[in-house]
C-alpha cells in the first residue's frame, strides 16, 4: 500500500462533492428491493468508462459511449430489474432516462451515464422512473452511497462499496466505489457494474490510461461463472475538487492515484468474488514463479474457471489433480514437471503437491482448511520471477436454484 493511503468510509460519496441517492421506484415488483440509483458531481467531471466485449450490448452502453465521447460527465442514473438489453426501443429508453435524469438534475442529457441491470428482453418502463425522479434527486445526500449500491442490486446479496484517502503532491485526494455483480460475471475488458469516483484532479487522458491499465489486474481476473455479461460496464469520475495539482503526465502523484485506484478495485473484486450466486466460499488464486505475467495470469484465471476446481472447493475437498488439470488445458507454455500447490486459509496450509506429482498430506487436517470461507489456491511454476492473482468462488446446488427461476 502506498504510503499515506487507507480505508475510509463513504463509498462514492467519500470525494468531496459527490452525492449518491437509491429508492424504489417500480421496475422491480419486490417494494422492498430499491431499484433506482443517482450519482452526482457538483461540477462537471472527467469521465473514464470501459465496456463489455459481448457482441450482445445493452442499450445504455450505446449511450453511455456517445455521452462520454467528450470524455465528460456529472452524473450516473442506473436501474436494476431490466437490463434493457435487446428491446426494441432500448436506445429511446436508455436516451429517456437521461433526459428525466437531466431534468431534475438541471445539467445537459450528454452529461450522464447511464447503466440498466437485470433481465435481458423485456422493454424498460420509463413511466415509473419518470414518477419518482424528483424523489430520487431530493434524496440525494453525502452519505447516500448505501442507497445507491443497493439500488444497483440484482442477485447480490451484500451491497458492495469501498473507499480510500490518499496523497497526490501532499494533497488529501480520495477514491471510492460501488459495484454489484453476482452472476454473470466473467469479464473482458470490464465487469459487472462499477462505478467510481474521485476529487482527485486529473486529466481525462491520465483517468482513462489509469483505468484501462487497472482494470486488465482486476476486474478482468474475477470469474464467478464463465458467462460475460451484455451490460458490463465500469465508469469512475473525477471532478478535481480535492484542487491537488492537476495530474497530466507519468509521475509519483500518477502513480499514487494508480495505487489507491488499485486498492478500490481489488476490495471490490473479492467482495464481487466472494458473492457469487449460491457461493459459500472467494476462492484466492495466486500464481507466482511463471515465466511472464501473460503465462501468471492465463493460469490463475484457468483454474478460477475450472468448475471442477470450484465443486472440490465447495466440498471442501483437496483434489489438487483438478488444480493440475485445469492448468495443464490452459494454453500457457508450462512445465508441468515443476509445478508445485498447496491451499491455505485461516485454519493453516497444506502442500498437496510438488514437482507435478502428489505428495503425502493430512486428509483431515486439508479438509479443516479447505471448509473456511476464504481459501488461497497457491501455485508456484518454478520458471520465472512473475506472478499474477485471480478471484471466484465456490460452485454450488444454489447457483442452479438462483438461474434456474431467475426471471420468477
Amino acid at each position: 500500500m502506498v504510503t499515506g493511503m487507507e480505508f475510509v468510509k463513504g463509498g462514492v460519496c467519500a470525494a468531496k462533492g459527490f452525492k449518491a441517492a437509491g429508492i424504489h421506484c417500480g421496475i422491480r415488483k419486490n417494494k422492498t428491493k430499491k431499484d433506482l440509483a443517482l450519482i452526482v458531481s457538483e461540477k462537471r467531471a472527467a469521465a473514464a468508462c470501459v465496456y463489455t466485449r459481448n457482441l450482445v450490448k445493452g442499450a445504455p452502453i450505446g449511450v453511455t459511449r456517445a455521452h462520454v465521447a467528450d470524455g465528460y460527465a456529472q452524473a450516473i442514473v442506473c436501474n436494476s430489474g431490466i437490463a434493457n438489453t435487446c428491446a426494441a426501443d432500448g436506445m429511446e429508453t436508455a436516451n429517456g432516462m437521461c433526459n428525466i435524469a437531466a431534468q431534475a438534475l438541471g445539467i445537459a442529457q450528454e452529461d450522464i451515464v447511464v447503466a440498466s441491470t437485470g433481465v435481458i428482453g423485456p422493454s424498460l418502463p420509463l413511466t415509473p422512473i419518470r414518477a419518482h425522479i424528483g424523489e430520487l434527486a431530493a434524496a440525494l445526500s453525502p452519505s447516500g452511497s448505501e442507497d445507491a449500491a443497493e439500488a444497483i442490486m440484482t442477485t447480490d446479496t451484500v451491497k458492495k462499496e469501498a473507499a480510500v484517502s490518499f496523497q497526490a503532491d501532499g494533497v488529501e485526494c480520495r477514491i471510492g466505489g460501488i459495484a454489484k455483480g453476482s452472476g454473470m460475471i466473467h469479464p473482458n475488458m470490464a465487469t459487472m457494474l462499477v462505478f467510481v469516483t474521485t476529487d482527485c484532479a486529473i486529466s481525462q487522458e491520465m483517468l482513462q490510461r489509469a483505468l484501462s491499465r487497472d482494470v486488465v489486474d482486476s476486474f478482468n481476473m474475477v470469474s464467478i461463472d464463465g458467462d460475460t455479461s451484455t451490460n458490463d460496464m465500469v465508469a469512475v469520475l473525477a471532478n478535481g475538487m480535492a484542487e491537488n495539482p492537476k495530474i497530466t503526465e507519468e509521475g509519483p502523484a500518477y502513480t499514487a492515484f494508480c495505487q489507491a485506484l488499485a486498492a478500490v478495485t481489488r476490495s471490490l473484486c473479492r467482495m464481487l468474488a466472494a458473492d457469487g450466486e449460491g457461493a459459500t466460499k472467494l476462492l484466492d488464486c495466486t500464481v507466482s514463479g511463471a515465466p511472464d505475467t501473460a503465462t501468471a495470469k492465463t493460469a490463475a484465471k484457468s483454474v478460477i474457471c475450472s468448475s471442477l476446481v470450484k465443486t472440490a472447493m465447495f466440498g471442501a475437498d483437496a483434489n489438487w489433480g483438478r488444480v493440475l488439470c485445469a492448468l495443464g488445458y490452459c494454453g500457457a507454455p508450462l512445465d508441468v514437471n515443476k509445478i508445485d500447490v498447496s491451499f491455505k486459509s485461516a485454519a493453516g496450509e497444506v502442500a498437496v503437491c510438488k514437482n507435478g506429482a502428489g505428495i503425502p498430506f493430512d486428509e483431515d487436517s486439508a479438509k479443516k482448511i479447505l471448509s473456511e470461507d476464504d481459501i488461497q489456491i497457491l501455485i508456484d511454476l518454478h520458471s520465472g520471477d512473475a506472478g499474477a492473482q485471480a478471484w471466484g468462488c465456490d460452485l454450488t446446488y444454489d447457483y442452479v436454484k438462483i438461474n434456474g427461476d431467475y426471471r420468477t
